[in-house]
């Protein structure tokens, strides 16, 4: 299939109703593809700060651990 103008290009001889479309579709699921792995790392590290923010918290806040002594009789 030759083109002879940009415009028969762009027509892509009658068949254009489904071939940008598919374009979009694939360069939509490509950008997607890319940014999903760093959205994905950004979402883990923030909860796993919070996980270590609230540890800590909890750790700081227990007195350390005694064994209670037995009551004199």
């Amino acid at each position: 299939m030759s083109f002879t103008s940009l415009h028969g290009f762009f027509a892509m001889g009658g068949y254009a109703a489904y071939v940008w479309p598919a374009y979009g579709v694939f360069f939509a699921v490509l950008i997607a593809d890319w940014l999903a792995p760093s959205l994905r790392r950004r979402r883990l590290l923030r909860e796993l700060h919070g996980r270590m923010t609230r540890q800590s918290a909890r750790e700081r806040g227990k007195a350390p651990a005694t064994v209670p002594n037995p009551p004199a009789s």
